[in-house]
């Protein structure tokens, strides 16, 4: 399943960044287009805007077991930041064990109170 956090999915929304962006991102990645693996769970990937090539849009990270369980949880664009501090990055991935060690039930428990979104697949 693919889902975001509420944060990641009011910054994609303000950006332009929708669902099936999302989805394509996570196809792109389980074929192996990727643009690092940071440890702890958290990958990097870069999507493209409509209308804007790949240099110069958006870079996504996901908390993701690279399998069945794929987290958007952070994103931004090029032109605003390089990169994340080493700060970021260690809360990352500690939301990435969370993340990744939710039962179906917290889950369920975290799309009904609003703390995670579930990506709407296409087809």
């Amino acid at each position: 399943m693919i889902y975001k956090t509420r944060y990641f999915g009011r910054w994609a929304r303000k950006i332009g960044l929708n669902d099936s962006l999302l989805e394509t991102a996570v196809r792109e990645i389980q074929s192996g287009l990727l643009e690092a693996e940071l440890g702890g769970g958290i990958v990097k990937k870069r999507v493209a805007l409509p209308g804007r090539g790949k240099r110069g849009s958006t870079r996504i990270l996901l908390a993701t077991n690279l399998d069945d369980r794929w987290f958007f949880v952070f994103g931004f664009e090029k032109n605003e930041r390089e990169n994340i501090s080493e700060n970021e990055l260690a809360t990352l991935k500690k939301l990435a064990k969370d993340l990744l060690g939710m039962t179906a039930v917290q889950i369920a428990g975290a799309l009904e109170e609003g703390s995670l979104v579930e990506v709407e697949r296409e087809g």
